[in-house]
């Protein structure tokens, strides 16, 4: 029977008087009564579902459930202080609140498009952040508070379309719906380009997942597949055989299989000599570990393959002991050049790439102008254009021409008219 504890206190003599040493616990019926209104939603905290509790000192605090059990614990210390899970692009991932350590691409992830525009209408309506379109995932964060962010694996996407959403920069409009899968958990995640008339959000996305999603030989463990053609590895864009191995046994069953062994740069092939279809597709990125081992064969090279995979042990009887022990060399040795910068196929292509703003800034150009320094009027234009002039000006005598003229406006000569004349 389940206890419902009020206090710590509470829990410890409950704790003393119980058979078991486990703290008492609170069934998840018990706890959704407890919760008074106004208090603070269930959060996830290091992959554990955490709810908090008001009331004070009265209260349990944090509490997380369990999952064998579906139980509520007091949340310790030593669970916040456990370090979060290395990502994988070959998991599920839909993490929130990402450090800026984890919000960096890691080798062979390549940024494809970003997008300076987009909110996240569904978390975040109203806020302006930054979309990040790369190879292996998509990164949302607030312009604001970069603290604020999200980041979804292609992996984890069930579905993406377009439909009419409500935001709060730009009414009713076009946005991108992203349905995802964590583990047992569904997620939906709404975004909205707040640059009117742009496909960008939708073309770079549904694009990229579309190459992510044809290109999974490079990264999923494969069996019976369509790997060969005329006794030939069907060779994968951008792959390279480096080592063909004849008379390999597969220690699958009690008799073994006589096959062939493929060595790539980025993954490892064995098909059966009799039945081609009777094959196995090993990536480098789902390698465990690669070890020499003895069995009833003898000694053999065991390939243990991740727990994303299936957790496969597989078993390759390569004679004599010296060519099985260079193999297992060459394998480790590209095995860790795989690691170093991985080859994940998702191949792009940017068709009209959005130019830079140095790019679209056109530089002031002088003009190639001269200024006469020259004090040059136009008598011309100043007698003809002459609109304050009231009366005839008084006459003067002229020396050049020997007789009565007109008085000359003051900066202008004789000379001067005769070169408008002429």
């Amino acid at each position: 029977e389940r206890v419902v504890a009020t206090s710590f206190k509470e829990a410890r003599k409950v704790t003393q008087k119980s058979s078991t040493r486990s703290w008492p616990v609170a069934s998840s019926a018990s706890l959704s009564r407890r919760i008074l209104p106004g208090a603070s939603n269930p959060q996830i905290r290091q992959g554990r579902e955490s709810a908090t509790l008001p009331g004070g000192s009265l209260g349990l605090g944090t509490l997380r459930r369990r999952r064998d059990r579906g139980e509520w614990l007091p949340w310790s210390r030593r669970d916040a202080a456990r370090p979060p899970p290395q990502w994988s692009p070959c998991r599920c991932w839909t993490r929130f609140g990402r450090t800026g350590i984890q919000m960096k691409t890691r080798p062979g992830e390549v940024l494809i498009d970003c997008l300076d525009s987009v909110e996240d209408t569904k978390g975040n309506n109203g806020d302006r952040g930054r979309l990040l379109v790369t190879n292996l995932r998509i990164v949302w964060h607030s312009l604001a508070l970069p603290r604020v962010n999200l980041s979804i694996g292609y992996n984890c996407i069930l579905n993406i379309t377009t439909r009419t959403a409500n935001s709060k920069l730009r009414g009713q409009t076009e946005a991108l719906y992203v349905l995802t899968k964590c583990n047992s958990t569904r997620f939906e995640f709404i975004f909205t380009n707040l640059v009117p008339g742009s496909p960008r959000l939708y073309t770079s996305v549904i694009a990229v997942h579309r190459a992510y999603e044809t290109s999974k030989m490079y990264r999923d463990f494969k069996l019976r597949s369509a790997l060969i053609q005329n006794k030939q590895l069907r060779l994968l864009p951008q792959e390279n055989i480096y080592n063909k191995i004849n008379g390999v046994w597969n220690l699958s069953s009690d008799q073994g299989n006589l096959g062939t062994f493929f060595i790539t740069n980025v993954r490892i092939v064995w098909h059966a000599n009799m039945n081609d279809s009777f094959n196995v597709s090993i990536p480098y990125l789902q390698i465990r570990s690669i070890k020499i081992r003895d069995s009833k064969f003898g000694l053999a090279l065991v390939i243990e393959s991740s727990q994303q995979s299936g957790g496969y042990v597989l078993g390759f009887k390569i004679d004599p002991v010296e060519k099985l022990k260079e193999s297992v060399k060459e394998i480790n040795s590209l095995h860790k050049v795989y690691s170093a910068n991985p080859i994940f196929g998702v191949d792009y292509e940017m068709e009209e790439k959005p130019q830079p703003l140095e790019a679209l800034t056109v530089k002031q150009i002088q003009d190639d102008v001269e200024i006469d320094s020259d004090d040059h009027s136009d008598a011309f234009v100043a007698y003809f254009a002459d609109g304050n002039k009231q009366q005839d000006r008084e006459p003067v005598f002229s020396e050049e021409l020997g007789l009565a003229i007109e008085k000359l406006k003051d900066g202008f000569t004789l000379q001067g008219l005769w070169e408008v004349m002429n």
